[in-house]
């Protein structure tokens, strides 16, 4: 589109007054401007060459597309922003509770022991568990009774008597049968819920400490005292 500045005093048209009747913003205040240079350049082009009408047009349509967009997007976020507090206040809900979740990864607090559950493929013969922390360095191996599956609770105590730190330790459990084949163990880390979060629309549960993300959560029951 080709601008024509204009050199004379014109006379404003109506809709030129009526933009300009009441301040507006943002996407609006925009479209507007755009109409008021719209309307001043159909007013001063070259009468013996003047514009295709349909230049205009489609613009008009342009411009309104992306102001329809902007409409949208705003609307959206909106309705992603209800739906995500409505889903923190649902998950609220499981504060106090105990979860299971699908992960090797358990937390340690003060006066609260990591605690995992396990399940082998079939029956064994050996099982040893090994834990990590944080950093992948093992502080705490032992020989556990064979079965093929059971609950493990850890209160931090090392080898040498002291207390492992709180944070976050990874359980890993090798097993074998009576052939002294290896027997797939699958782990999931049990523990309370102390607190729920939303960040960028997904949702966070603090169990003893650790962070997990909510499709970790696999099962949920009261707690027992």
């Amino acid at each position: 589109m080709t601008t024509t500045t204009a050199t004379g005093t014109t006379t404003p048209s109506a809709a030129t007054t009526a933009s300009t009747a009441a301040p507006t913003t943002g996407i609006k205040a925009d479209f507007n401007m755009f109409l008021k240079l719209l309307t001043t350049q159909m007013q001063n082009q070259d009468p013996l060459s003047p514009m295709d009408t349909s230049q205009y047009t489609q613009q008009l349509v342009q411009y309104s597309q992306v102001e329809q967009s902007v409409q949208q997007n705003t609307t959206l976020n909106s309705i992603l922003s209800n739906l995500s507090n409505q889903g923190l206040t649902q998950a609220s809900g499981m504060i106090g509770r105990s979860v299971t979740l699908n992960s090797d990864v358990a937390g340690l607090a003060a006066g609260t022991p990591a605690a995992w559950s396990y399940s082998a493929a079939r029956p064994v013969s050996t099982l040893t568990s090994s834990i990590t922390d944080a950093s992948g360095k093992v502080v705490m191996t032992s020989t556990m009774t064979p079965n093929a599956q059971g609950t493990m609770a850890w209160d931090g105590t090392l080898a040498d008597g002291s207390t492992a730190s709180a944070g976050s330790y990874t359980l890993a459990l090798t097993a074998s049968d009576a052939a002294g084949n290896s027997v797939p163990v699958t782990i999931h880390a049990q523990g309370t819920v102390q607190e729920v979060s939303s960040a960028n629309g997904a949702l966070t549960l603090k169990v003893n400490g650790a962070a997990y993300t909510t499709d970790k959560l696999i099962g949920v029951a009261a707690t027992t005292n």
